[in-house]
């Protein structure tokens, strides 16, 4: 089981004007406790349920460039992507330029986006969801097509490139990795069997989402793809009263159904350094 980081709240008893140096000491720290991958949210303001709106939230794509930075070997990339929130194209090149100056160890996360309130306050469009799975599924074909050996144009009923050129190409060959994340049966899971290297799915209350991996299963086949070729992930979350061996034994019992990583992200927990210590322990219990 590899543990990954899911760096969720940035409100750490250190102050914002500290923000720097306290997350770059935060992914060493994470790096040198055996953790090897590391994420954050694609998110504007806190989400409700982690804290007020008006908490410290920064933007993705700048922290993933800073948090290459300061490490040397842990995967990064979003977790997840809202997909209305940057223009396909743009996502693409971003994802390939973190990958070239990271030495191949950034991926694309994605979804297909729900913060309305957060949308309509910052004026970004939030379409009916019928259209952001279109956009999904687009974005997901453009980003493909531009991370691979043609510069033909795409056609699509929503985003018209004329010319998919992406130079430098990444250095993750055949392309990054790309997760989605989310658990919908239809949709969702439908587009991880058909373009996807992993999916994510959360885990409520100890709960093990094997429905959803029973689902993605006959969407596979549905398409034709082998089901043991996709990575599933898990999301599970702490609090100040977890400790090293609740977060063992949960993946354990997630290793036992197909799940392969862990993120783990933190609720109510203003110390980072016990963010790191928690999954440390979890590693050294096996």
């Amino acid at each position: 089981m590899d543990y990954g980081l899911h760096i969720a709240d940035f409100t750490w008893r250190s102050g914002a004007a500290q923000l720097g140096p306290a997350l770059a000491q935060h992914v060493r720290n994470a790096e040198a406790a055996g953790i090897r991958r590391i994420t954050v949210m694609d998110h504007f303001w806190q989400l409700p349920g982690l804290g007020p709106v008006e908490h410290e939230m920064l933007e993705a794509y700048a922290t993933l460039g800073f948090i290459a930075a300061h490490t040397e070997k842990a995967m990064l990339h979003a977790l997840v992507s809202g997909v209305i929130y940057r223009h396909p194209s743009l996502l693409a090149k971003q994802v390939t330029t973190l990958n070239v100056l990271s030495g191949g160890r950034v991926g694309l996360g994605i979804g297909a986006a729900w913060n309305e309130q957060e949308c309509r306050g910052l004026g970004f469009p939030f379409p009916p969801v019928a259209r952001r799975f279109r956009e999904l599924e687009e974005t997901l074909q453009i980003c493909l097509q531009m991370w691979s050996d043609s510069e033909e144009p795409f056609e699509g009923a929503i985003w018209q490139l004329e010319r998919t050129l992406d130079s430098p190409q990444s250095i993750s060959r055949p392309h990054p990795y790309l997760l989605i994340g989310g658990g919908g049966e239809k949709k969702t899971l439908r587009l991880v069997a058909q373009y996807a290297d992993a999916c994510n799915l959360g885990v409520s209350g100890g709960n093990l989402p094997t429905h959803k991996l029973d689902v993605l299963r006959g969407h596979c086949d549905d398409v034709g793809r082998d089901y043991d070729d996709i990575e599933k992930t898990a999301m599970i979350a702490i609090t100040p009263e977890s400790t090293s061996t609740d977060v063992a034994a949960l993946a354990e019992s997630l290793a036992g159904v197909g799940f392969t990583a862990t993120y783990v992200y933190a609720v109510g927990i203003d110390e980072p350094e016990r963010v790191v210590d928690v999954i440390r322990g979890a590693i050294e219990r096996g």
